[in-house]
């Protein structure tokens, strides 16, 4: 007895392959670099075109992991969209959570996620009226892209921080969200 085949639309959604090879994506994320490179005029446009294209990606990255999250429901609390970005987005994007999630002593509507080994600053050799990109406004603009499509509007920006007794610094994404955001979430 032979089964009668099953039409796509009533598949589950594969959960898909989960890692990528690296030289893959430094080759690609390189080409991304280049082509931004080519349509700049000065230095500071690029970090703004990395995260441009970062923000486009953002809202189907989101809706791609509510629906494949068991709950398939999206978060309405600001910590808990935090806590999905810090380790389901992480997880989903570098294969592991984020090194840290804090909240800034300064001011409160600001939060930081920090990692230490930013995959996308990881193979970047730049040219000295250069050397101040940080790379990881790709990630900055995917993060407020999931953060605005989820009605959590923020300004998100990528920043490295020197870390005593290592070479290489750290990445911290700076998350500063709307007086909006805040006060709906007090």
């Amino acid at each position: 007895m032979s089964k009668a085949p099953v039409n796509i639309v009533d598949r589950p959604l594969s959960k898909g392959k989960s890692e990528i090879n690296i030289s893959s994506f430094a080759f690609l994320f390189s080409e991304m670099i280049q082509y931004c490179q080519d349509r700049i005029k000065a230095g500071h446009e690029l970090e703004k075109k990395l995260s441009d294209m970062g923000y486009s990606i953002g809202p189907r990255l989101l809706e791609l992991l509510c629906v494949r999250e068991k709950n398939s429901k999206r978060e309405t609390k600001l910590l808990g969209i935090l806590s999905f970005i810090h380790t389901t987005v992480w997880k989903s994007l570098f294969g592991k959570p984020a090194d840290s999630l804090e909240k800034s002593t300064e001011a409160d509507d600001e939060y930081m996620i920090s990692d230490n080994n930013m995959v996308v600053n990881k193979f970047i050799s730049l040219p000295k009226h250069l050397s101040s990109l940080n790379c990881a406004a790709f990630v900055a603009g995917i993060i407020e892209g999931i953060l605005c499509s989820a009605e959590f509007p923020a300004r998100v920006t990528a920043h490295n921080v020197a870390v005593e007794g290592k070479r290489f610094p750290k990445t911290v994404i700076l998350i500063k969200f709307n007086p909006e955001v805040i006060e709906r979430n007090a």
